[in-house]
């Protein structure tokens, strides 16, 4: 006991993890499993990336790897999340995961965004109106009971 008040053992949980890029050790809280010093590295090359971009319209995903120094599978993850988005569909290289047509950012064509957003909310149909609990008939359909009257 200290100055009147019962000390309590407190347990703190951790999850301990390897950073997927540099692979030293981090308290891991959420998002990307990479160490907050990588995940500010990669937010400078998307920085980068993406000024670049901005200052060359109609440029490629492989130019701008080389130019930025960052990896191509970075930057398509980028375009993929719609973080990044190119001038052009020759410079981004995208296609969409249903249909195979070109595409700017994301995973896929509006046609298609459109037909998944449709099917989506024909699976979630509105109930029914409840129907109008019909009144008996005097001596109609009544509950009876054995014995009884």
């Amino acid at each position: 006991m200290r100055d009147g008040y019962e000390e309590k053992e407190i347990l703190l949980v951790m999850d301990v993890r390897n950073c997927k890029k540099c692979g030293k050790l981090f308290n891991y809280v959420a998002g990307p499993g990479i160490c907050p010093a990588c995940l500010e590295k990669s937010e400078e090359d998307f920085q980068k990336v993406k000024e670049y971009i901005e200052q060359h319209p109609g440029v490629t995903v492989a130019t701008t790897a080389e130019e930025c120094e960052v990896e191509v599978g970075q930057i398509r993850q980028w375009l993929r999340e719609e973080r990044l988005t190119f001038s052009s569909t020759e410079g981004s290289d995208l296609v969409c995961e249903k249909c195979g047509a070109p595409i700017l950012s994301g995973r896929f064509c509006d046609k298609c965004k459109l037909e998944v957003s449709r099917g989506l909310s024909d699976a979630i149909k509105k109930p029914d109106a409840p129907q109008p609990v019909k009144k008996s008939e005097p001596g109609g359909n009544k509950m009876r009971f054995l014995g009884g009257r």
